[in-house]
């Protein structure tokens, strides 16, 4: 062959493959010029589409993407039309957001590098116009897949159109897009929580997706609600179902693509970045502290010996960007799973949160509490049904009262359902442990450069819990809530008229029981005399202490 090539033969075939041998060398250089260089560099002059761009993580890697990527072309976000909004509305407010502060203080006209494009996930082709995926198909480099819904309870159908039927119509047209080098899909790291031990694989289906498709199609709703439970199994909720099967969706393009699988557990406020304890939203952990913040939870039934595989959602951010650089310059042979945990490298339990998010919402306690904050967790079903009774639905029932007293509508028996609804749903995932391995995900932090470690860190090894959860903690005051971190000494006034408010009802309800108690039984009115005759007493002794002293 080598010798063919210096002859200098006209044959068109020769010259078709010595073509193909010069971009076969262009592309090897360029591959190697790519993984020396790091990750900001490999997103210079990169368009990227991002779907989900609204939602808690997808607005972090946005940020993430402008703040520490400068020189990225275009992020294309795909939104969904909303009633008396226009899309570039709708960015407009996203990106008015305390988070992209930073990012407003480098550079004022960020915003002219955020494309929107309408779209609906849950229609044909995505509800893309033919301009857009012409536009799309010709300039996009990298797609982030973070659009899912993650309500637990979601009906099945929808779930299924939203994390399965969409991800196969994005792989669809990914396959179209004509400079792609990565395609990055968010999953969840409770897909298969069905295992105790789960390895970065992806595990065979519960079911082919193509099959259940077409097997909901003809049903109505009613039937899919009935037939829910037997389809998901040893699932917990139609959640971690779907998002097994669009794991299934996305390794059966894993030939045609560079695909990574990101598998973060329970995202929550950030870490370190853009700064501690960014938080927007109620979900998961976030509602439960603000809950147990505000006085109204007292109880919830986990294990204090489980690990709460908690994982901000900047290091999350950081892994995917790392993983996008590094699956579009490797292209591993097949789909790369990461996954993005914490318990099995720096594990911190739900006893331990309990009582650091007791201890930061006593210093620094949120406006208008209910009752002071005292929440209590129990593994034990009675025990936690018992205490449901006395310190949610009897004060729930108290307070109600006084409001149809006093001509208000009553709210705190409904507050307390939906708080017992979500608690319900969280159950499942604080009492019990699970075993996830990421060599995938160490292997990557030692491709990385020292400085490529510390602009996009995702080593939870340095994470300092208690510091995390009292930021976060801060963060649904400040971000979620609204509160004026001035107001404190406000705030902490109120607690203690909530304490003095508590103390009163306690001393009065003693003594009416010990009265009643008392008038039915003599050898109880013997005790009741002597501990007064005892306290009187002491008191008569210190006041004569007191008196001799001086």
């Amino acid at each position: 062959m080598p010798k063919r090539l210096h002859t200098g033969s006209k044959d068109p075939t020769h010259d078709h493959g010595l073509a193909r041998l010069r971009l076969s060398s262009q592309t090897d250089t360029r591959t190697q010029t790519d993984s020396m260089a790091s990750i900001a560099d490999y997103y210079t002059g990169k368009s990227v589409l991002i779907t989900g761009a609204t939602g808690f993580m997808g607005k972090v890697l946005v940020e993430k993407l402008l703040r520490s990527c400068p020189r990225v072309q275009t992020l294309y976000i795909l939104v969904r039309p909303k009633a008396g909004q226009t899309m570039q509305q709708r960015v407009n407010d996203m990106i008015k957001c305390k988070l992209f502060d930073r990012v407003r203080e480098d550079d004022p006209d960020f915003q002219h590098k955020i494309v929107p494009v309408s779209s609906e996930l849950t229609q044909p082709g995505l509800a893309l116009s033919a301009e857009d995926v012409e536009k799309l198909t010709a300039c996009v480099h990298i797609v982030f897949h973070c659009a899912a819904t993650i309500r637990f309870d979601e009906p099945l159908k929808h779930a299924l159109q939203l994390n399965v039927m969409a991800t196969q119509q994005l792989l669809s047209l990914a396959q179209r897009m004509q400079r792609l080098e990565a395609f990055i899909h968010i999953s969840t790291a409770y897909a298969n929580c069905n295992r105790h031990h789960i390895d970065e694989v992806i595990y065979p289906p519960p079911v082919q997706p193509e099959k259940l498709i077409d097997s909901l199609e003809w049903m109505d709703d009613s039937m899919v609600r009935d037939i829910t439970p037997r389809l998901i199994g040893d699932r917990p909720n139609t959640y971690t179902y779907t998002k097994a099967l669009a794991e299934c969706v996305v390794q059966q393009e894993s030939s045609k693509l560079s695909i990574g699988i990101i598998r973060p557990s329970i995202v929550g406020a950030s870490w370190q970045e853009p700064f501690p304890g960014w938080i927007d939203n109620f979900n998961g952990p976030s509602g439960v502290f603000i809950a147990a913040g505000k006085g109204i939870l007292r109880t919830m039934r986990a294990n204090n010996d489980a690990v709460a595989d908690l994982i901000p959602v900047d290091t999350v951010i950081n892994l995917t960007l790392a993983v996008g650089w590094y699956t579009a310059v490797h292209r591993p042979k097949t789909a790369l799973v990461y996954n993005c945990t914490t318990g099995g490298i720096n594990p911190f339990h739900w006893g331990e949160i309990e009582h650091h998010v007791m201890s930061t919402f006593k210093r620094n306690p949120l406006e208008q509490a209910f009752r002071r904050p005292n929440a209590n967790i129990t593994s034990n079903y009675l025990i936690n049904q018992y205490w449901i009774l006395v310190s949610h639905k009897f004060p729930a029932l108290l307070y109600d009262l006084y409001l149809r007293l006093s001509g208000q509508k009553p709210q705190m028996m409904r507050v307390f359902n939906r708080l017992h609804k979500a608690i319900g749903l969280l159950e499942y995932f604080s009492s019990q442990d699970w075993e996830w391995n990421s060599d995938n995900m160490n292997m990557l932090l030692g491709q990385l450069s020292p400085e490529d470690r510390k602009t996009f860190n995702f080593d939870v090894r340095q994470l300092n819990w208690p510091e995390y959860i009292e930021n976060y903690c801060i963060g649904t005051k400040k971000y979620v809530l609204n509160e004026d971190m001035s107001d404190i000494p406000a705030a902490r006034q109120h607690l203690r008229k909530l304490r003095n408010i508590r103390y009163t009802f306690n001393t009065l309800l003693l003594v009416f029981v010990w009265r009643v108690f008392i008038a039915r039984s003599q050898m109880a009115r013997n005790i009741w005399y002597f501990v007064v005759s005892l306290c009187f007493k002491f008191l008569s002794y210190f006041r004569a202490s007191s008196t001799l002293t001086a």
